[in-house]
């Protein structure tokens, strides 16, 4: 048995309690984590809010871990108990997500932590890293080519910033002012002021328009005056499948088909080791207080991520 949030039906934070839970052994090919801390995200919110379709409550949130293997399924071999790992997590099946103290994930899942972070640092990387690798895999732009990044203080944002750097692009990112130097700190070559004026000053900073647009801020068709005719576009929480104007490429992120990346989740925890991503930690919450954390979270204006720690 083990302890873990648990969304006791759809609705505010009020819904969300902790509850001991039976964690299985893990299977071939699995390992089982006892979890140091879990990343509270905004899928987190929306399962709160929706629930998981075809699924009964209570549900537990939270789609990135941080822990030390307890005991690994047959043929695992790459890790070993005792081994401080990160892991990307599903949270909508039946044993449910990443904010418990003992999980089961699949090994693919799971990597060493950056070198020289701790596993609450750790925690705020996988799902938001393999969501950043994801879109800019399938946006596919080649080197020199102009990126433009939405909600460039924002977490999501600070991983797809360095992650376009490391392909060669030339990227464009948004900022208010107190936050341009932070935003140039993720390697963004020009930062522009946020708001309303934002596909008009990405257009200043690259007449005809960005080659692509990476909308980590959700300001969606809005925001399409930034890309030049036929260029990219990555929606970070699904799309409607209505046809984009200008020829303009939709590339929706479902982080969920590439969660067992192993090899991703491997570059991410290199690029971390270098430096070359910044793990930011916002706040720290035990089990009892997700609900805090949930509204820290929907507060917004958030510059890392809050943490469920066990």
């Amino acid at each position: 048995m083990a302890r873990a949030v648990v969304i006791t039906r759809p609705g505010g934070p009020e819904v969300l309690d902790v509850a001991d839970r039976q964690v299985r052994e893990p299977g071939p090919g699995e390992v089982r984590i006892a979890v140091r801390a879990a990343a509270v995200n905004p899928t987190d919110i929306g399962l709160r809010q929706r629930g998981a379709e075809g699924l009964a409550p209570p549900w537990v949130p939270g789609m990135d871990a941080a822990g030390e293997i307890e005991s690994v399924g047959e043929g695992v071999e790459r890790l070993r108990v005792g081994d401080r790992v990160m892991a990307a997590v599903a949270p909508r099946r039946p044993e449910g997500g990443a904010q418990a103290e003992l999980i089961v994930v699949p090994a693919a899942s799971a990597v060493p932590i950056p070198e020289g972070a701790s596993l609450e640092q750790a925690a705020t990387l996988p799902m938001n890293g393999l969501t950043a690798y994801l879109g800019l895999e399938l946006l596919g732009l080649s080197p020199g080519a102009t990126l433009a990044v939405s909600g460039g203080a924002g977490l999501l944002a600070s991983y797809v910033i360095p992650l376009a750097k490391e392909r060669g692009l030339r990227v464009i990112a948004d900022a208010k002012p107190e936050d341009e130097p932070l935003v140039r700190g993720f390697g963004a070559d020009i930062v522009v002021p946020r708001g309303e004026r934002f596909p008009e000053a990405v257009r200043e900073a690259a007449p005809g328009g960005a080659d692509a647009l990476f909308d980590t801020a959700l300001l969606g068709r809005r925001a399409f005056a930034a890309i030049r005719d036929g260029g990219g576009y990555v929606p970070v929480r699904g799309w409607d499948g209505s046809p984009a104007e200008r020829d303009i490429q939709v590339r929706p992120v479902f982080v969920f088909e590439v969660l067992e990346r192993t090899d991703w989740l491997e570059e991410l925890r290199r690029l971390a080791s270098a430096g070359r991503l910044k793990l930011r930690v916002a706040a720290e919450f035990g089990p009892e207080q997700a609900a805090e954390a949930h509204r820290l979270m929907e507060a917004g204006g958030l510059r890392g991520r809050a943490l469920i720690v066990f």
